[in-house]
């Protein structure tokens, strides 16, 4: 590594189950990274992966709360370091990035780059998975801003201020999406980097499952939606519910100029009610939209306060 000054590096393995792969995974890592610590943090694991992990020369932590969420949270907040490397234990990512990904972190000042994944072997990264990324990836975009090619990437590189001002809701898979969004709401320098992606080998299974887990995606990207950005969220409901009642109005206000009567007072107290709705919504968004500010600009400061990884 050519570095110019020397700085504390920790190589975070989250783990479920993955002995056959972490012994070489850590051995990768000791020897690219080699003045690193690499952690092993292991989700209740059934096999040997402790085991493994140990006698290769990690350092084992062990999260009794099933999630990669909760072990995300448990991995940011025991461990201090300045540079935080993050990947799977599965052995799917090539540890020879990490030494661009740190370099460029440390360069230009950001505080978190991506290993945006590219494969040719279809085992590895199956087409229905690539396309949730793509979709999941882009309707993201569209609320929080467009940044990365895949946000769903296992392999990360954060600075010390990101990962100690990161609150980590999220308890399940979903915790990359909250991870992108993290970044964007705070408009972090990030950046990306493609690295090769290779297929699990024989006889190891992937724990991720396309469809609930994709689900759960979703749901985390509207709950985000709603409360990182509640005005819009809000303005949304308020912009619905003014159209149906306006629209189940227009035949009342007809009936009327025509006869001077409004026959059907159900409708049009359905009509009421659905714009007084629309009205609570609005008045919520604004409400919510000031205590959201309130509550971004507190985790800037505290984002603030720790030095980046180019001073």
């Amino acid at each position: 590594m050519n570095l110019s000054t020397p700085c504390r590096i920790a190589v975070l393995i989250p783990c479920l189950n993955e002995a056959q792969t972490i012994t070489d995974v850590v051995s990768d890592f000791q020897r690219v990274l080699p003045d690193a610590l690499i952690y092993v943090f292991d989700n209740n694991s059934t096999d040997d992966t402790v085991k493994c992990a140990r006698e290769a020369g990690a350092m084992i932590r062990e999260v009794r709360l099933r999630g990669k969420g909760n072990v995300i949270r448990r991995m940011f907040a025991d461990v201090e370091a300045d540079i935080y490397v993050m990947v799977d234990g599965d052995g799917t990512y090539a540890a020879e990035a990490a030494v661009q990904m740190i370099e460029k972190l440390r360069t230009e000042g950001l505080d978190m780059v991506v290993g945006a994944r590219k494969s040719e072997e279809q085992a590895a990264y199956r087409f229905g998975h690539q396309f949730g990324n793509i979709l999941l990836t882009r309707c993201v975009a569209s609320v929080f801003g467009d940044t990365f090619t895949d946000m769903l990437s296992g392999y990360r590189v954060f600075s010390r201020r990101y990962v100690k001002s990161f609150p980590a809701h999220a308890s399940g898979f979903e915790t990359e999406t909250e991870l992108t969004v993290h970044a964007l709401e705070l408009r972090m320098p990030v950046g990306e980097i493609t690295t090769v992606y290779k297929a699990r080998p024989e006889g190891s299974a992937s724990k991720l499952n396309t469809y609930r887990d994709g689900f759960r995606i979703l749901v985390m990207i509207a709950r985000l939606f709603r409360t990182e950005k509640p005005l819009t969220f809000f303005s949304l409901g308020a912009a619905i519910c003014a159209l149906f009642s306006i629209v189940l109005a227009i035949p009342l206000f007809v009936t009327y100029l025509q006869i001077g009567l409004v026959p059907r007072y159900p409708t049009a107290m359905l009509c009421a009610a659905l714009m007084l709705l629309g009205m609570l919504f609005l008045v919520c968004g604004l409400i919510l939209d000031t205590v959201t500010r309130g509550r971004i600009e507190a985790k800037q400061l505290a984002y603030l306060m720790i030095p980046g990884p180019g001073s």
